[in-house]
């Protein structure tokens, strides 16, 4: 890839996810976050709750499998025994009772896990999973159309789904990617390192978590791969669908939370192939420029060798001086003492 090329592409994506993880113009309306036992998606959504306190944006925490109210969370809401109208209607009552007289505010609406809403025998017949995920980010009528709501949503890849009721209807993951605009899959950053250290040496990229299909202790994350923790951090596989329909795909990685304070402004993510891990730098040419081959002889010629060379007029030059018709590239040759000359050859 071209430098310019790259150069733009580092920018321009880099932009992308700064828009996307601290929801500036709502970029995303609905993010569907994909993790697995190998790299939960608590890391990222940590993330989001850190931007967000930074920006003033209203926080809702839908909880499915969180016992303890996260730090920075304005509302917490657990749906214990509650039907998908009733947590919807809670978490309405809680952003217009936290937000008051005040001007309308921009709104992060965070569900742990879908897998549990998806899975439950107790929904209504008529649950439509669109309906409700439309209705959590759906505009108000204080804010004049605008849709000030963005919902971030994680999906558990390693928990199997229930079987369907209706045989006509696409899987529950089928859908919500259908619905996403933009989808971030979360990969374990030692894990992406073995892979891509087995494909440059020819070989079977390894497995992990459920896929090696081994019976006894799940082997989960390998942070110590790399002998420090310099391989720490989570690698996010980015999906976002514009307006246009024009679609973006690239990998970021996200360091851990220790390596900045909850009050970092500047943009901590970069991309993967900007890892000196991951893409590590080559090593530069000791001959400077220089094609000439390496040798033990001085292969160079000095200033004055250069001009004696051109100095020299070879014999061919004086062949292509004839005048007249035919007599360009005549052969001049001089006969010497030790030639023998033959009359009879010479006629022929």
């Amino acid at each position: 890839m071209a430098p310019s090329n790259l150069s733009h592409r580092r920018t321009h994506n880099l932009l992308l996810i700064s828009k996307l993880l601290s929801l500036r113009d709502t970029a995303s309306p609905f993010t569907l976050l994909q993790d697995s036992l190998e790299q939960p998606a608590a890391p990222l959504v940590k993330e989001y709750i850190r931007r967000a306190k930074l920006s003033k944006v209203h926080v809702t925490f839908i909880s499915y499998e969180t016992l303890k109210r996260p730090d920075g969370v304005d509302a917490f809401i657990s749906t214990r025994r509650k039907t998908p109208t009733e947590i919807l209607r809670e978490a309405s009552s809680a952003y217009h009772q936290d937000t008051g007289t005040e001007p309308v505010r921009r709104r992060l609406i965070i569900i742990d896990s879908i897998n549990p809403l998806l899975n439950s025998k107790t929904l209504d017949p008529g649950f439509h999973l669109p309906s409700i995920l439309g209705s959590f980010i759906a505009p108000s009528a204080s804010s004049n159309g605008r849709a000030e709501a963005s919902l971030v949503v994680t999906y558990h890849q390693d928990i199997p789904s229930q079987p369907q009721r209706d045989h006509y209807s696409p899987p529950p993951l089928s859908m919500l990617t259908y619905l996403a605009t933009s989808i971030i899959a979360l990969h374990s950053f030692s894990h992406i390192l073995a892979r891509k250290a087995a494909r440059d040496r020819s070989f079977v990229p390894p497995v992990f978590g459920l896929e090696e299909e081994q019976d006894g202790v799940l082997l989960s994350r390998l942070d110590k791969l790399a002998g420090t923790g310099a391989a720490e951090g989570v690698v996010l596989e980015l999906e976002h669908r514009r307006k246009s329909g024009r679609g973006v795909l690239e990998w970021y990685l996200l360091p851990p939370a220790s390596r900045y304070s909850p009050h970092h402004v500047k943009e901590v993510v970069t991309l993967l192939d900007d890892n000196v891990l991951y893409n590590p730098p080559k090593e530069a040419e000791t001959s400077g420029g220089n094609d000439e081959p390496q040798s033990t002889f001085e292969l160079g010629l000095t200033d004055r060798q250069r001009r004696d060379r051109e100095g020299v007029v070879l014999p061919y030059f004086d062949a292509q001086q004839g005048d007249g018709p035919g007599e360009g590239g005549r052969i001049l040759y001089d006969m010497g003492e030790e030639d023998d000359f033959d009359e009879e050859e010479d006629e022929i």
